[in-house]
């Protein structure tokens, strides 16, 4: 309901907020927020040749292709005189988001294909894991811990190794593969699910750690900083570490005290410490390392453990080959049947995702987005906020929304204010230590057709608020 709510509230309000600025003279044209595509640049004025100012119009007449770009710096924005057919059309500013349409297209073409081919793979060796018994022997070994964190979920439930490899593949920068895991997770999670529109404890608690996004090697965030030329590509490594492991510890404290969840259990302090032993040992041993090693280890780790992962499936399925042919199946049978499974989930969740990504869109186009970012970096300014943290602050904002989108402001703070510096920095830790939240509740409830998600909405918000202040401390911290 919820969820419901806030997507109706971001989609009229942008709406009403386009309407009134045709109308009452703030905008020449909406056709950029309905076909428009990102980066484009925005039609504002249309006029006829002798009402412009004459030394634009001799420079148009003298122009190549009649078209000339003033004030063209990195401050301002370029405006463009582009004389054609009697009338002059000026375009300023570029489009922050591809428009409804595209959008629509592109969510197709560039996430739910890709994701339908990843879904494919990785539940194909899902369901050797599941045949093979793999996954049932994981769930035995991690019942005992699993039962205290989500305790309505039965001993040795096949959702435990699920969820197990969903954090694993978070835990290391894979989100192709974190994905596919994490809706096997909901899948499985909801055969145990008594009322079946309605989000369980279970699955609410899992969707809020998945989103709280534990990140123990952020390989995007140093590869993207490696391509603008920072110093020190994985400076941001240990920064980004801290800051999604507190705002994981937040998540579960939240979700557990709404769900009574009881916190002085041995085996979960003894986990809960093991973690903590675990990470620590990590930034210890990262930290000791030089610049060439650092890039080695985060370059190389990620992509061993998921060939690890998948070597150890294929490997555990051929010493159990009879399990394969008890049940009447083959290894490379079983395989596609999970395949098959994968395809079909990519199909039930892309009008989930296509209805919330639409509305982000509208909202971002419509300028109603950048008014409200804009008026929060004024408040903070204005209590005393520094403006290297108040210029990163529009990727925090965004992060919640829409991955891509966070990602371009992120890359946006690097290029303008260099890689280097506190701002591009402190973006690449809000761009790293969150969740896209409106896109996984699409994805992940809407895999299994879960309308009521309670207070998972909120609880992940929170938790993203949690970690945007952690981030500003740790980055001050270390930078």
């Amino acid at each position: 309901m919820v969820l419901s709510r806030f997507w109706l509230a971001i989609f009229i309000s942008s709406i009403v907020f386009v309407v009134f600025g045709l109308f009452s003279g703030n905008s020449y044209t909406i056709d950029y927020i309905l076909n428009g595509k990102k980066d484009d640049k925005i039609l504002v004025s249309e006029k006829y040749l002798n009402q412009i100012p004459v030394f634009i119009k001799d420079s148009i007449e003298k122009a190549p292709e009649q078209t000339i770009v003033i004030n063209k710096n990195t401050k301002d924005l370029d405006t463009t005189y582009v004389f054609n057919k009697k009338t002059v059309k000026i375009y300023s500013g570029v489009q922050k988001s591809d428009g409804l349409l595209p959008t629509c297209k592109n969510t197709l073409l560039d996430i739910i294909l890709p994701l339908i081919a990843y879904l494919a793979f990785f539940c194909g060796l899902m369901q050797l894991l599941i045949d093979s018994g793999a996954a049932e022997k994981l769930a035995k070994k991690l019942s005992p811990v699993f039962v205290k964190v989500f305790p309505t979920i039965p001993k040795n439930h096949e959702s435990i190794s699920y969820m197990t490899l969903n954090f694993a593949a978070n835990f290391l920068g894979l989100d192709s593969a974190a994905t596919p895991f994490g809706l096997k997770a909901m899948e499985s999670l909801q055969t145990i699910n008594p009322d079946k529109d309605k989000a369980s404890d279970a699955q609410i608690m899992f969707m809020c750690l998945h989103a709280a996004g534990l990140t123990l090697i952020p390989t995007s965030i140093i590869g993207y900083r490696a391509a603008e030329n920072a110093a020190n590509p994985a400076d941001v490594m240990l920064p980004c570490i801290l800051t999604s492991f507190i705002g994981t510890i937040a998540a579960f404290l939240i979700v557990g005290i709404k769900q009574k969840i009881n916190f002085k259990s041995a085996s979960l302090v003894v986990v809960l410490m093991t973690i903590i032993a675990a990470i620590a040992g990590l930034l210890f041993y990262i930290n000791g390392l030089d610049l060439i090693e650092k890039n080695f280890f985060t370059s190389n780790l990620s992509g061993l453990m998921l060939v690890g992962i998948i070597g150890f499936t294929l490997v555990f399925s051929f010493i159990n080959e009879k399990k394969f042919i008890a049940l009447n199946t083959t290894i490379f049978d079983a395989f596609i049947v999970g395949a098959n499974n994968g395809i079909k989930t990519g199909v039930v969740i892309f009008p989930y995702v296509l209805t919330m990504l639409v509305a982000i869109s509208f909202f971002r186009n419509s300028g109603l987005f950048e008014i409200i970012s804009n008026g929060i970096s004024f408040v903070f300014s204005n209590i005393g906020v520094s403006k290297e943290i108040t210029d990163s602050l529009p990727v925090a904002m965004l992060r919640p929304f829409s991955s891509g989108g966070s990602r371009g402001f992120m890359i946006d703070s690097m290029r303008t204010f260099g890689a280097d510096s506190f701002t591009g920095r402190l973006s690449s830790i809000f761009q790293c230590s969150a969740e896209t939240t409106f896109y996984v509740i699409a994805v992940y409830f809407g895999s299994v057709k879960i309308k009521n998600t309670r207070y998972t909405l909120g609880t992940m918000l929170l938790v993203d608020l949690i970690c945007v202040v952690t981030a500003i401390l740790v980055a001050t911290w270390f930078f």
